[in-house]
Parts: C-alpha cells; structure tokens; sequence
C-alpha cells in the first residue's frame, strides 16, 4: 500500500473509476490567464468508499466556485497507480496534481524535474499543518508536496476472536505476540491475514523489527553505510522467520492482494483473520472489503507493534506516513489553490470524519470519529522516532528490494542472512 492506502491509506482496494469532466488538454498548453479555462487532471488512490465520493464532491465543490477550472480525475487503484505513475513520469509527463507520499519517490522525481517547488504556494497556509506530515515533502528545505492525512502501521485485531482464544490483553512483546498466534491457531483462528502477493504489507513486518532490535537509527544507518548486513538487521529477519514459521497467515496468502474480495482487508473485515499489521486507513478498507460493507464496528481494536526482548528500540518509534499530493511540471495555475481548498481545515474534517484519514489540520483532528482512531493519533502525537514506509523512504530501486527480499523471506525462499546480503547489494548502486 502497500499501501490504503492502502498506503498506504486507502490503499488498494480494486475500484471503479469515477471523475468529473474530460474536457480540456493540460500541461504546458494551459493559459496563464487564472480566469480562462484550465483543467487539471487528477490521479488519486482512493477508488473506493468512504472517500472516492468525498473527493468527487469537493471536487464539484470547487467546480461550482470556480466554472473556468474543470478537475479530470482518475480514482486508481493502489499497484495501478504506481504502475500508470511510473509511466508517465518516465514519459516526462506527470499529472497534474498526484498521489504522494514524500521521501525517495518524490525527491528523485524532484531531480528529475518533474514536480512543482509549491513552497511559496502554500506558505500563507501550512504553518496550520503538523509538522510532522510535513517532512517527507520537503526536500533540501522546500516543499514539493502537502500530505491530507498522517498516522502509522500497528496491529488492528478482532476483539471477538481474540475472546474465543482466551487472549485477555493485546501483546505488548514479540514473545507474546508469538503465544497470542498460539493459543488463536490452537482454537481453529486464523491468526493474521497478509496480502503476499502486494509484498509491500510483509515489509512492515521486517521493517518494524528492524527498529525494535535495533532502534529507529539502525535502518538510517544501514541507509547511510549502503550496508544492510548488521547483526541487528539479520536479528529482525530471524525474528520474523520465528512467525513465519507458526505459519499464521490465511490459506492462499502469498497470492492474496491487499483490497481485493478474497484480500487481506476482506479476511479481516469478514472476521476470517484475528490480525493484519496495517496503517490508519485500515478499518476504513476492512469496511469497504468485507461483504457487509460494515467491517468490524466496535470488535475491532489496535495496539502498538511490540518490543522485542533485549532490543533496543521503544514502542514510541513508529513506522508509518501518510499520504498526500504532490504538483505536477507544468500544472495549470489554479491546481495549488486546489490543494489549498481540499486542506481548509473544514474539508479535513470532512475526510477524517470518515474514519478513512488522520488529517494533517491541526484544527481538524477533532473530527476523528472513533476510539481507535483517536488512540492511533494519541500514539503517534507522543512519538520518540519515526520512520517513513521503506519503500517510500528510499530510492524506489532499494525500497522495491527491500519488498521483494522480505517476500521470499516470508515465502521461505532465502534465509535472513540471505536477504541481507541481496538489500546491500542493490544499497551500494543507489
């Protein structure tokens, strides 16, 4: 995601498009003139309920105030998204407002010349944002992006199925997280669903061992030294074979994608799974997945990824992001005020009032609707570290590595050494 999307918010659910009008061309053909005609097209990743029609009615929103802008805007999903993207920044041909989630991504589209400096774009209105949201958006001291929505991965569980198995309190250790896998199997439970196939979801699983064993500096480290062969970084994959090897995860799980019906958001969304390791927009895309349209309601609750015995990392280091939009080259004028319109304060309550986005609005996280939701702002808002997705963090070749290598580790292909070993090698050529 992944993400959700998932990545991840929101991110990958499999959905149909919706948009408004096709009209006309954009890009550098676009008039300078704010009130002649522009249109700016549109590419985003929530494709799905709650906030595909919250985006299409902000976007009529606009439209109404602003008849000379027409908004073409593509829902996509979360892998065609990326896919669509890489193409058409390969092409030089960006959209004109985007999916983002800062860190590597957008800086070597940055360097490539591909994304709008918006800094003085938005400085009458982001000193409103947390701070936080910020930073994966500024590179070298300029803003190239603005995120809607900001949270981190932890576990969301079905309160009901941990009932059945006897487990009275959410694991706060790997070991006992090791035991709560236990004792769900013991009672015919599917411990943890996992979309294999997406491999970005698995990567969470390493990537927040990685900070637990060795404190949320190990990974910067490994970035800095193109060294990924630490004892501490082979002690997170050792740690994650530990799991891999109760085999917790849904039957048919190294095909499964994250959003689609047979997914992992469904497993979980349909009480088929007891766990998923999964960003903020989680319980909105269990809802959006499962065949009630429902989820899990008040059975679903969250808690912290768990330290590991002897590590040195704190449950106050997080690992997550948010997502955001980033200004494409040669975007028609009127897309910056666009932003700026879909992060007023009131519209981000309108988006966290669906329970799908943890805004970026100071003023508006009173709209957070639910007690999970809260819990997960009140966790992140007293963090000591944070780490963005790796394979956002990092340059795309390295963290696209990153995903495939913990894949075959989960998958049982290569060993924790192994994957070590095939990360650094691809670290030392970025």
């Amino acid at each position: 995601m992944t993400t959700y999307l998932s990545r991840r918010t929101l991110l990958g659910l499999a959905g149909a498009g919706a948009g408004a009008c096709l009209l006309s061309a954009c890009g550098d053909d676009e008039p300078s003139d704010p009130n002649a005609p522009q249109t700016i097209n549109w590419w985003h990743i929530q494709n799905t309920e709650p906030m595909l029609p919250v985006w299409a009615a902000l976007a009529s929103e606009y439209k109404a105030a602003h008849p000379n802008v027409t908004l073409d805007i593509q829902p996509l999903e979360n892998e065609a998204f990326k896919a669509k993207l890489t193409t058409a920044t390969q092409a030089g041909d960006p959209p004109d407002l985007f999916q983002s989630w800062g860190g590597g991504v957008l800086k070597q589209q940055v360097d490539a010349g591909l994304v709008k400096d918006i800094t003085d774009d938005v400085k009458p209105w982001i000193g409103g944002l947390l701070p936080a949201a910020l930073e994966p958006y500024t590179i070298d001291g300029k803003i190239y992006g603005v995120p809607f929505d900001i949270g981190m991965v932890g576990f969301w569980y079905n309160k009901d199925l941990f009932t059945r198995a006897g487990i009275t309190a959410a694991p706060t250790t790997w070991t006992g997280l090791l035991d709560a896998v236990r004792q769900l199997k013991a009672a015919g439970i599917t411990p943890i669903a996992l979309a294999g196939k997406d491999k970005w979801p698995a990567h969470y699983y390493w990537s927040y061992l990685a900070m637990r064993v060795g404190g949320v500096g190990a990974l910067q480290k490994a970035v800095d030294d193109k060294n990924f062969d630490s004892p501490d970084l082979v002690a997170a994959g050792d740690r994650l074979k530990e799991l891999v090897d109760l085999q917790p995860f849904q039957k048919g799980f190294l095909g499964a994608a994250y959003g689609t019906p047979d997914g992992q958001a469904a497993a979980m969304g349909n009480g088929g799974a007891a766990m998923e390791l999964m960003g903020q927009w989680a319980p909105a895309v269990q809802a959006s997945s499962s065949t009630s349209k429902k989820g899990l309601g008040d059975k679903l609750g969250f808690f912290p990824f768990p330290t590991v015995d002897g590590g040195k990392g704190a449950t106050t280091e997080v690992f997550g992001g948010g997502n955001g939009f980033a200004i494409g080259k040669d975007a028609p004028a009127a897309t910056a005020d666009f932003l700026k319109f879909l992060l007023s304060a009131d519209n981000q309550r309108k988006s966290a009032q669906t329970g799908a986005v943890l805004p970026t609005v100071r003023e508006a996280a009173t709209a957070i609707p639910d007690a999970n939701g809260k819990l997960l702002a009140e966790t992140l808002a007293s963090y000591t570290g944070f780490q963005l997705y790796l394979d956002q963090a990092y340059a795309p070749a390295l963290g696209s590595q990153i995903n495939d290598s913990v894949a075959e580790l989960v998958a049982g292909n290569k060993s924790p050494a192994q994957i070590v070993k095939d990360i650094t090698q691809v670290a030392k050529t970025v």
